[in-house]
C-alpha cells in the first residue's frame, strides 16, 4: 500500500472536516450577534450610558434566544457552547492584556486597600444577604456578588464555572449588576457636585471611588468622565486593579467551596469538611492564572502597540461571542422564575458600594 492509500490522514482530515460544520453555525451566529453588539456599543447613545458591548451582545442573544433561535438550534448548538464556554476562558486569559502591576502602583497602598475591602465586604455581604435573609440559592448570590463586587459582568462569566452555575443562573446575576451598574453611571456625577464641598472631595478622590466601586468598566469610564478627563484616568487605573484581583478572588473561592461543609468535594472526602483537601479535590479556575501570566507579560512592556491593540480587540470579539452564546441559550422564563430575590440583593449591594465605598475612600 503507498502512503496515499493510508486512512490515517484522511481520518484526520475528515475529523477535523466534520468538527469544523458542526461549529460553524453556532460560532457564526454568536460572531453575528458579537459584530452586531460591538456596533451598536460604538454608537454615542450606548456609550454615553457606559452600555458595552457585552451587555448589549446578551440582550440581543436572550431577544433571538427567545423567538427565532428554536429554528436553528439543533445545528447550532456545539458552536454556541464552544462560545460561552472555551472562548470565555480564552477571553479573560487575554483581558491581562488590559492591566499592568504598574497600574497597581500608580493607584497607591490605599487604593489597593480600598479596592481589596470593597470587594471582600460585597461579597461577604452578598453571601450572608442572599443566603439568609432572601434565602437564595448559593450559585446566585455568589454570581451576583461576585459581579457587583469585582467588574460586573466579565466577573460573574469568570465565576460561573468555578461555581458549576447555570447558564439562568449567569443571566440573572449578569442582569443585576447591568441594571445597578447603568443607575450608578447616573448617580455618581450627582452626588459628586452634592458631596464634593461638604467633604472636599478632590477629582483624584472621586475618581478612586469610582474605580472601585462601580461595576462594569464601561460605566467607570462614563462615570468618571462626567466630572472630568482626570477623574476618568484616575476611575479607569482604580478599576483595573479591582480588575486584577479577580484571578486570587477565583482560586480563593475555589478553595473556599472545596472546604465547604457539603460541597462535592466533601462528600467524597470526610475529612474535608475539618481542612484536610487534596488537590485533586480543587476546581483550579486555569483560566485565571492564564489571567495573571498574560498581565504580567504585558507589564514587562515587551508586547508591541500593535500586537497589544490587536489582542485586546480579539479579546472583547471573544468575550463578546461569549456573552451572545450566553444570551442565546437563556430562556426568559428562567430569569423570570427567579423573581425579584436577585434584584433586591443587587439593590443592597448597590446601596453599599456607593455609601460604604464613600465612607471606606473617605476614611482611608
Amino acid at each position: 500500500m503507498s502512503l496515499a492509500h493510508l486512512p490515517l490522514p484522511r481520518l484526520r482530515h475528515g475529523h477535523w472536516l466534520d468538527t469544523a460544520r458542526r461549529l460553524a453555525p453556532g460560532l457564526l451566529l454568536c460572531a453575528a450577534i458579537a459584530w452586531l453588539a460591538s456596533g451598536l456599543a460604538a454608537l454615542p447613545w450606548f456609550s454615553s450610558h457606559g452600555l458595552s458591548a457585552l451587555t448589549v451582545a446578551i440582550v440581543i442573544g436572550m431577544l433571538v434566544g427567545n423567538t427565532v433561535y428554536g429554528a436553528v438550534q439543533a445545528p447550532a448548538a456545539a458552536g454556541v457552547g464552544l462560545s460561552k464556554q472555551q472562548l470565555l476562558r480564552l477571553g479573560i486569559i487575554l483581558y491581562g492584556l488590559r492591566l499592568t502591576f504598574q497600574d497597581i502602583a500608580a493607584v497607591g497602598l490605599a487604593g489597593v486597600l480600598t479596592d481589596a475591602l470593597m470587594l471582600i465586604s460585597t461579597f461577604v455581604l452578598a453571601q450572608w444577604l442572599g443566603r439568609r435573609w432572601l434565602g437564595l440559592d448559593a450559585r446566585t448570590s455568589m454570581l451576583v456578588g461576585a459581579g457587583s463586587a469585582i467588574c460586573g459582568a466579565a466577573a460573574v462569566l469568570a465565576t460561573a464555572p468555578v461555581a458549576k452555575a447555570r447558564a439562568d443562573d449567569v443571566a440573572v446575576a449578569i442582569a443585576t449588576v447591568v441594571v445597578f451598574g447603568t443607575v450608578g453611571t447616573f448617580l455618581y456625577p450627582l452626588l459628586y457636585q452634592w458631596l464634593a464641598p461638604s467633604l472636599q472631595m478632590t477629582e483624584a478622590g472621586y475618581g478612586l471611588w469610582v474605580g472601585s466601586t462601580v461595576h462594569e468598566v464601561a460605566q467607570v469610564v462614563a462615570a468618571g468622565g462626567a466630572v472630568s478627563s482626570s477623574a476618568a484616568d484616575t476611575a479607569v487605573v482604580a478599576k483595573m486593579v479591582r480588575v486584577m484581583m479577580l484571578a486570587p478572588f477565583l482560586i480563593a473561592l475555589s478553595l473556599w467551596l472545596a472546604r465547604r461543609p457539603g460541597s462535592a468535594a466533601a462528600e467524597r472526602q470526610p475529612g474535608a469538611a475539618h481542612g484536610a483537601l487534596q488537590a485533586s479535590q480543587i476546581t483550579i479556575p486555569w483560566f485565571a492564572l492564564g489571567f495573571v501570566a498574560v498581565a504580567g507579560i504585558h507589564s514587562l512592556g515587551i508586547i508591541p502597540a500593535q500586537a497589544l491593540a490587536i489582542g485586546v480587540q480579539w479579546d472583547n470579539a471573544l468575550l463578546t461571542m461569549a456573552m451572545a452564546g450566553l444570551g442565546l441559550t437563556t430562556h426568559v422564563r428562567a430569569v423570570r422564575a427567579a423573581g425579584i430575590k436577585p434584584l433586591l440583593l443587587g439593590l443592597v449591594l448597590f446601596v453599599w458600594l456607593v455609601l460604604g465605598g464613600l465612607a471606606v475612600n473617605t476614611w482611608l
